[in-house]
């Protein structure tokens, strides 16, 4: 069994260890560190975490402008409030017109990456969304475009990558395939998830995949698998925040979630992954009113403010109680930066591509 004690451990030999520890293995670090490591060791991993993203990405902070542009969603995911069985959601979706005007203000604000996102709604076609990432790549070539409009055909990734789109986020969510029947409709299976996602990376995207912590049914043991999944996939975003119960749902009132098991992953994640993109979740924040905060301390170094129109943000409620306002929100932006200054972290208002294409484009 692998030593797990970091007394006579450096980050980087830590992070050599996370890359060669069996499913056993890992299970074993994760539930020591949710359970039973004292302070002093907690401590340690989450300085390992910030040593190796200071190693790569100093302590800048990259900024994403959300943009959540419909709710409709034809999946029935059983932890998700726009579930498209939930009858209760206000569902909404925006025109070009309206995302391109988002766009237009978070340029004004200072985003150079736009995330656009929506649940699977067929209503945007292939044609529509490369007329809409053409538009604003026109509008904005010094800014990247993110999707993150789910599972689709590899045509369709290839179109909307020549369309200029840059990077793709689709959240495996978990890599176990049973924990994944307990959590989604037969309709859907995790091999095609992992499919789309090694499909994006084949054609070119900088690809995005991610999961919840403290789900329903999650075990050590499905923790370690999603490690071991990051670690084969080698993606250039990783997603994780905690999971939040939706009261419309069939796990509604299953627990309060906290940010301390979500702060563990971020610090795992980040020594195993180090040059991996960040973020620290606006779930993370709706938890723990330092949520953001903290997670850059432990190894996070990406923001996603809210750039939605506001009429509309309530209603793309994945989880209860989502924070979509004060500093979650776009146009608190310089209030944000000004905060991040004081504690001593780097904003960063470039596209903030990962480390490795950043110095490809410098020797270009």
């Amino acid at each position: 069994m692998m030593d797990i004690d970091l007394k006579n451990e450096n980050a980087q030999s830590f992070s050599e260890k996370l890359n060669i520890a069996d499913k056993k293995e890992l299970s074993a670090i994760i539930q020591n560190f949710f359970v039973e490591a004292p302070r002093e060791k907690q401590d340690t991993l989450m300085n390992f975490a910030n040593e190796l993203r200071e190693k790569y990405y100093e302590r800048k902070v990259y900024f994403r402008a959300l943009l959540e542009f419909s709710n409709y969603c034809k999946n029935d995911c059983y932890y998700c409030g726009l579930q498209r069985s939930n009858r209760k959601v206000n569902r909404y979706r925006l025109s070009a017109e309206e995302i391109l005007a988002c766009c237009k203000e978070g340029y004004s604000l200072g985003f150079r990456t736009f995330v656009l996102q929506s649940g699977e709604d067929s209503y945007y076609t292939d044609a529509l969304l490369c007329r809409l990432v053409a538009q604003i790549k026109e509008s904005y070539p010094d800014c990247a475009v993110t999707l993150s409009v789910g599972e689709r055909s590899y045509s369709s990734y290839q179109q909307l990558y020549a369309a200029g789109a840059d990077r793709y986020l689709l959240r495996h969510e978990t890599a176990d395939e049973v924990h994944y029947r307990k959590l989604h409709p037969s309709e859907l299976s995790l091999q095609k998830r992992q499919e789309c996602l090694y499909n994006l990376k084949e054609i070119g995207f900088q690809v995005g995949a991610g999961f919840m912590v403290d789900s329903p049914f999650q075990t050590y043991e499905t923790l370690a698998a999603d490690l071991i999944f990051l670690r084969e996939l080698q993606p250039h975003m990783i997603g994780i925040g905690p999971f939040i119960p939706h009261a419309d749902t069939r796990f509604a009132g299953y627990y309060k979630p906290t940010s301390h098991r979500t702060l563990v992953m971020l610090s795992l994640v980040r020594s195993m992954l180090p040059k991996v993109l960040l973020p620290a979740t606006t779930a993370l924040g709706s938890v723990d009113e330092k949520g953001r905060e903290k997670g850059l301390r432990v190894g996070a170094n990406v923001v996603m403010p809210n750039l939605s129109p506001v009429a509309h943000r309530l209603d793309y409620s994945l989880y209860d109680n989502k924070v979509s306002m004060g500093w979650e929100a776009a146009e608190y932006l310089p209030d944000l930066s000004r905060h991040l200054k004081t504690i001593g972290f780097i904003p960063d208002f470039s596209r903030g591509d990962y480390v490795d294409l950043q110095k490809k484009d410098e020797t270009l």
